[in-house]
């Protein structure tokens, strides 16, 4: 499909970080251009936490996406 093909395009120029947010018990997903890639160091720091602990608060529903600008 032509969307798919888009998204795959796009997804070459895109950066992520996933992690615990430290104040809150909610995994963030980072997203943004590569472009954007010093401006992650700015926002607040993400958790390294175990694989379970993820998949946990994902299926919590406990997750936000982030678009960085």
């Amino acid at each position: 499909m032509e969307g798919e093909g888009l998204l795959e395009k796009l997804g070459q120029h895109l950066v992520w970080r996933i992690g615990k947010a430290e104040e809150e018990d909610v995994v963030v997903v980072r997203v943004g251009l590569a472009s954007a890639t010093p401006r992650f160091r700015e926002r607040p720091r993400l958790l390294n936490v175990p694989d379970a602990e993820l998949a946990r608060l994902v299926q919590e529903g406990k997750v936000r996406v982030e678009w960085v600008d």
